[in-house]
């Protein structure tokens, strides 16, 4: 599976175990991902994962490098997906 792939697919699994908020996006925590079994069977590097699509700008977290217990409560927030503009 290339990156491309697993940064879609996370944004799949952030929008099922995190809370929508006001403003489109999602929010969940690192603790909420890392322990998910679903997330642990489609994510062999989830941190790595989780810092692709930071670097593609489509989420934001505090820090560089999530580790698991320590970071259990990181707020990981999907940014809301723009909805494209009818034409006129």
């Amino acid at each position: 599976m290339n990156v491309e792939e697993e940064v879609e697919k996370l944004k799949v699994e952030i929008q099922r175990l995190g809370s929508k908020q006001d403003d489109g996006s999602y929010k969940v925590t690192f603790g909420v991902l890392f322990h998910d079994d679903r997330c642990a069977n489609i994510f062999e590097a989830l941190v790595g994962t989780l810092r692709a699509a930071k670097r593609r700008k489509l989420l934001t977290y505090d820090g560089e490098l999530l580790l698991q217990g320590v970071h259990d409560n990181v707020e990981i927030v999907l940014k809301p997906t723009p909805t494209p503009t009818a034409a006129v």
